[in-house]
């Protein structure tokens, strides 16, 4: 197995367009609304599988509809699933996405079952059979704030296995306050750069990224949406350009991001070169509706960067 993704699972209702919303007791209409697969932990895993790299999943899920859904869908993709587990007194996670027709997003989110996740569930038998283990949603998952993210990727480290983590948007506003622990056994950060800028109160790419390497992550690789990514390690700091789209959907782009960014460093590729796929998996994550629908193979993704630069 190359990657294990832990984290949040989520189920996604997602409506478009949406540029204004009902008055209180009213109704507006939306020309589409679906139920997809969301959450960062599903969405990375479903993306890193269709870019043609064997993924496990830990995380869980409710005893209920969605939580059928979602495990359904990755067992479609060929996710292992063994470590994902049902939890009997919450339902799944989901988000209500309200998406704009410029390709923004709003979201509505109960924490459900994510919120239950704690550090000895993870399934380190499956944790040993990866080159890389990955958080995801790290911000959504408030068992795991302080100490226990730090004990599971110190062991995680000791098992020789590349560290990766995502955060989120943090809507309790703990920030570095929470994740501060975490950091001296992190390999890979790949958050936003909004989120990052809350973590460091920082402002400045580059600023932001010494803040992290000053705490102990070798590699910073922040997401900047339409304007690409910023990649910063103590030899390199360097923007890299976005590729030009028409946005959609961007739900999911973020993930996409990282999976295309985990997808290289499981290739061994150049640090650039995982950025710059890395920027094409999130665009074409938000050409079409849904987090996972618009990312396409590896061959597929190395040829839209050929023809799009």
């Amino acid at each position: 197995m190359d990657v294990v993704c832990m984290g949040i699972l989520v189920a996604d209702v997602v409506a478009r367009p949406v540029d204004k919303f009902p008055q209180r007791g009213r109704l507006e209409l939306s020309d589409e609304m679906g139920l997809h697969v969301g959450g960062c932990a599903s969405n990375t895993g479903i993306d890193l599988a269709k870019l043609g790299i064997s993924t496990g999943v830990i995380g869980k899920v409710g005893k209920d509809g969605f939580g059928d859904f979602l495990i359904e869908q990755m067992h479609k993709f060929g996710l292992d699933t063994k470590g994902v587990k049902r939890d009997m007194r919450f339902n799944t996670s989901g988000t209500m996405v309200f998406v704009s027709s410029d390709g923004e997003r709003t979201f509505i989110h109960y924490l459900g079952a994510n919120s239950t996740l704690i550090d000895t569930d993870v399934d380190y038998s499956l944790v040993k059979k990866a080159k890389i283990f990955h958080i995801a949603g790290f911000f959504l998952l408030p068992s795991l704030e302080g100490k226990p993210i730090a004990r599971i990727f110190k062991k995680v480290k000791q098992m020789g296995i590349t560290t990766t983590l995502d955060t989120a948007w943090d809507s309790r506003g703990r920030w570095f306050k929470a994740i501060k622990f975490a950091f001296p056994y992190v390999d890979f950060f790949l958050p936003s750069i909004e989120e990052a800028k809350m973590i460091s109160q920082e402002k400045d790419p580059d600023r932001i990224g010494q803040f992290f390497l000053d705490r102990g992550v070798n590699v910073v690789a922040l997401k900047m949406g339409p304007a690409g990514s910023y990649l910063k390690t103590k030899d390199i700091s360097m923007r890299v350009p976005p590729f030009k789209i028409v946005p959609v959907d961007g739900t999911g782009a973020g993930d996409a991001f990282v999976a295309g960014f985990l997808a290289g460093l499981v290739k061994k590729w150049p640090l650039e070169k995982c950025a710059e796929f890395a920027n094409a998996v999130g665009a074409l994550a938000a050409i079409k509706v849904g987090a996972t629908a618009g990312v396409r193979t590896m061959r597929e993704t190395l040829k839209f960067m050929k023809t799009k630069r």
